[in-house]
C-alpha cells in the first residue's frame, strides 16, 4: 500500500490558534516563557488591525496540526485619504521535521506590493536569507546613550502618559493617542515640554547582557526625529536615573553626535522592503512595544 503524502497547508492565524501559536513560539525560542508570547498574543487581539489584512499572521499545518508560525503585526502609518500599511515581520518557527516547508510562511507573508515590511530583529545568521529576499538594511546598529551625562534640555520639564490619561496637551492627535495606547502596552511615554515647545517620546524597558549580568536599561521606541532625543537628554536621564535606568538604546548607522555613550553594529540591525521609506527612532507597533525586548 503507498502511503498517503501528509496534507501541508498555510493558513491565516485564528483566535482559536493562539494556544498552540504560544506553544509554538515556547518550544522555537526557548529563552522566552510561553506567559511571555501569551500576554503579546492578547495585545494583538485587542489592537487596531487595518482592514482586510492578517491580525497574527499565519500557521503552517501538517494534517490539521500546527506545525509552524510567522507573526505578522500590521499597521497604518497614513491617514484615512492616504492609508500607509506596514508590516512588521516578527517571529518565526517551523518545526525540524517541517524546514523544506518553512518558505510557504514567507512567501505568503510578503506578497503584497503595497505593503511596507520591516524586520527589526533579524538575528545575524539569517542576514544574506533576508537580503535575498529583496530587503535592504535601513538601520546598521545601536547606540548606548547615557544621557544623564547630557547638558541637553535640562531646563525641560517631564509629564508621564499613562493608559489612562487624557490626551496630553500640544500634540496632534495621533501623536496623543500613540502615546496611550504604548503605555498600555506597557512602555514608558512622556512628553518633555520647554520653551521649544512638546517632545513626544516612547521607550521600553530592555536589559544590556553581558556575560551573566544584565543591567536595566530603556530602547527608544518612537520620537520625531534622533534630534529631538538629543535636544533633551540631559532632562530625560535625569528623569530615568532614579528610577534605576543609565542607559538608553537608540537606532544608529553610528556614533550619535551630542550624546555620550557607546555605538555598535554586533546587534540592532533592521530591514525593510516596500513602497515607504524608514526612518530612525520610530518603532511604535512593532513587536518591541507589542512583547517586550
Amino acid at each position: 500500500m503507498t502511503a498517503l503524502k501528509p496534507l501541508i497547508r498555510c493558513r491565516e492565524i485564528g483566535d482559536p490558534d493562539l494556544d498552540a501559536v504560544a506553544d509554538l513560539l515556547a518550544r522555537g525560542f526557548p529563552r522566552r516563557s510561553r506567559g511571555y508570547w501569551s500576554a503579546g498574543l492578547h495585545r494583538q487581539r485587542t489592537r487596531a488591525v487595518p482592514a482586510g489584512y492578517p491580525r497574527y499572521g499565519y500557521l503552517l499545518e501538517n494534517d490539521g496540526h500546527p506545525v509552524g508560525v510567522l507573526l505578522l503585526i500590521y499597521g497604518d502609518r497614513g491617514s484615512a485619504s492616504r492609508p500607509e500599511i506596514w508590516c512588521n515581520l516578527s517571529s518565526w518557527y517551523v518545526e525540524p521535521a517541517f524546514r523544506n516547508f518553512a518558505t510557504m510562511l514567507t512567501r505568503i507573508a510578503q506578497r503584497l506590493p503595497e505593503v511596507t515590511y520591516v524586520n527589526i530583529s533579524a538575528a545575524r545568521q539569517t542576514w544574506p536569507i533576508i537580503e535575498a529576499q529583496g530587503f535592504r538594511a535601513y538601520c546598521k546598529g545601536l547606540f548606548f546613550s547615557v544621557p544623564a551625562l547630557s547638558f541637553a534640555g535640562l531646563e525641560a520639564r517631564i509629564e508621564q502618559v499613562t493608559a489612562q490619561a487624557a490626551p496630553p496637551d500640544g500634540l496632534p492627535r495621533d501623536e496623543a493617542e500613540l502615546l496611550i495606547r504604548h503605555a498600555g502596552y506597557g512602555c514608558l511615554s512622556i512628553v518633555v515640554r520647554s520653551n521649544s515647545g512638546a517632545v513626544p517620546l516612547v521607550l521600553q524597558q530592555a536589559r544590556i547582557r553581558q556575560g551573566r549580568f544584565a543591567l536595566p536599561a530603556m530602547q527608544l521606541v518612537y520620537c520625531r526625529d534622533i534630534s529631538d532625543y538629543v535636544a533633551c537628554a540631559g532632562a530625560v536621564g535625569r528623569y530615568l536615573l532614579p528610577r534605576g535606568y543609565v542607559s538608553v538604546m537608540i537606532d544608529a548607522d553610528g556614533p550619535v553626535r551630542g550624546l555620550v555613550g557607546l555605538y555598535t553594529e554586533r546587534r540592532g540591525r533592521k530591514y525593510i522592503k516596500g513602497p515607504q521609506p524608514a526612518r530612525l527612532g520610530d518603532l511604535s507597533d512593532t513587536e518591541l512595544p507589542l512583547y517586550g525586548a
